[in-house]
């Protein structure tokens, strides 16, 4: 026993094994630090000049083969621990050497080289990160070729099951992310319903179109060049809208855009150059004052529309379909509406908020016309908004037929019922949640 003790070789293996071990404990804290690390905070650690943050960012690119080399050299560092720990037992313990050895290197690399390392980089991510990236982006390279082949291998054996890789890709795309942080936020508690709305409102913009927010030509209101002087001025006068289109003979024919604040203008002029004759206004051309009508197609992006409008300083477009015929307008104002919820000012209509009202029975009073999107904002639901912008037509796309007034459906865990119908359209629908 005393030249056991004594035998140099067995020390050179008890040091070779706790040395293994700090390596377990490193490539297992990195992992755990560099893919829980965030990538915001570390850009934003990198532009104050962090060279750790710009590091870990580099070596984060690609994710295949970051994880690919950490657990290359984890395995290789384990494995070859518990081979000398298993030889070192054996000698020291004969046959019940390999149980020891299984017992102890269970224990240290549990304790030391998995839990504790692990624990410190998922409390400290991005600090963390930031002081291991130098190193791993040497080991990387290293490791290359060997983390080339597995990943050709594993790719080899993927595609024999029917499973396609893409080298390319991310485990999570940033938008997703993005969306699920903030998701996430409220449910916890730290982020408001609004900001939520407002955060997921910017980030939708890209996946939504004119079509869903613009404002059917039902409604558009316009000015028919053919009127007299004296009733356009009436209209304007009369109407919430500084913009409204001009159209001659059928509505399709819309000769341009006219602003108020352009035909007070030359109201005007006209009066001074008739000496305030009231007479005078009847000189009065409005395609005058006229500006060119702005056509955009119905599946433009709404961030592209946003824009275009920033782009040519102008607010007001008139949407189109496929073949050139007009299907509504839309304006800045919508698209910001989006983000940051309804805005009112004094000239406008305020017609319901009896949009939506809730009845004493339970059940919500919502107009037709009202939009998915903006239901499931006030409500908190989750009505699909894939087939459908409104909640008259999602009833009519999975009733398929336009129901009558009384009729009553179910469908996404809600109950429908039509309230009012005028001519083709659902006016007023009452729902509850089943």
């Amino acid at each position: 026993m005393t030249e056991t003790v004594f035998d140099t070789g067995l020390w050179i293996t008890a040091g070779a094994i706790m040395a293994l071990l700090v390596l377990s404990a490193f490539f297992s804290g990195s992992e755990t630090a560099l893919t829980a690390a965030s990538r915001g905070k570390l850009r934003a650690q990198a532009d104050r000049g962090s060279k750790g943050a710009e590091k870990a960012l580099k070596v984060t690119d690609d994710n295949e083969k970051l994880i690919g080399a950490l657990l290359l050299g984890n395995n290789v560092v384990n494995i070859l621990a518990a081979s000398l720990a298993t030889a070192l037992m054996t000698r020291l313990f004969g046959e019940s050497g390999v149980a020891v050895a299984t017992l102890v290197m269970t224990a240290l690399v549990l304790i030391f080289a998995e839990v504790l390392p692990k624990t410190y980089a998922i409390t400290n991510a991005e600090s963390a990160a930031s002081r291991v990236a130098p190193l791993i982006g040497l080991i990387i390279p290293i490791f290359s070729p060997i983390v080339s082949l597995v990943r050709a291998l594993v790719r080899g054996i993927l595609y024999l099951f029917g499973v396609r890789t893409d080298p390319n890709s991310k485990f999570l795309a940033l938008r997703e992310e993005i969306a699920g942080a903030i998701a996430l936020g409220h449910f916890e508690g730290a982020v408001e319903k609004e900001d939520r709305d407002r955060l997921l409102g910017a980030l939708d913009l890209n996946d939504r179109t004119v079509e869903e927010i613009m404002r059917h030509r039902r409604e558009i209101e316009m000015i028919d060049a053919e009127k007299s002087p004296g009733e356009i001025l009436t209209q304007v006068l009369a109407s919430p809208h500084t913009r409204l289109p001009v159209y001659r003979g059928d509505d399709e024919n819309i000769l341009g855009v006219v602003h108020a604040k352009d035909l007070l203008r030359e109201v005007d002029k006209l009066l001074r150059a008739g000496a305030g004759r009231i007479a005078k206004l009847t000189e009065l051309d409005i395609l005058k004052v006229t500006m060119k009508p702005y056509f955009v197609p119905e599946t433009t992006p709404l961030d592209e529309q946003m824009r275009q409008f920033l782009k040519r300083r102008t607010h007001f477009a008139l949407v189109v379909d496929e073949y050139g015929a007009l299907r509504g307008l839309i304006t800045l104002e919508d698209i910001l509406e989006e983000i940051v919820g309804e805005i009112r000012d004094e000239f406008d209509i305020v017609e319901q908020d009896q949009s939506l009202a809730q009845t004493e029975a339970g059940d919500y009073v919502v107009d037709g016309a009202m939009t998915i999107r903006d239901l499931n904002r006030v409500t908190d639901w989750g009505l699909p908004d894939d087939e459908a912008n409104t909640v008259a037509g999602l009833v009519i796309h999975e009733a398929q037929l336009i129901p009558n007034e009384g009729q009553v459906f179910s469908f996404h865990g809600f109950r429908f019922e039509v309230a009012t119908r005028k001519e083709n359209r659902i006016t007023v629908l009452k729902i509850r949640p089943l």
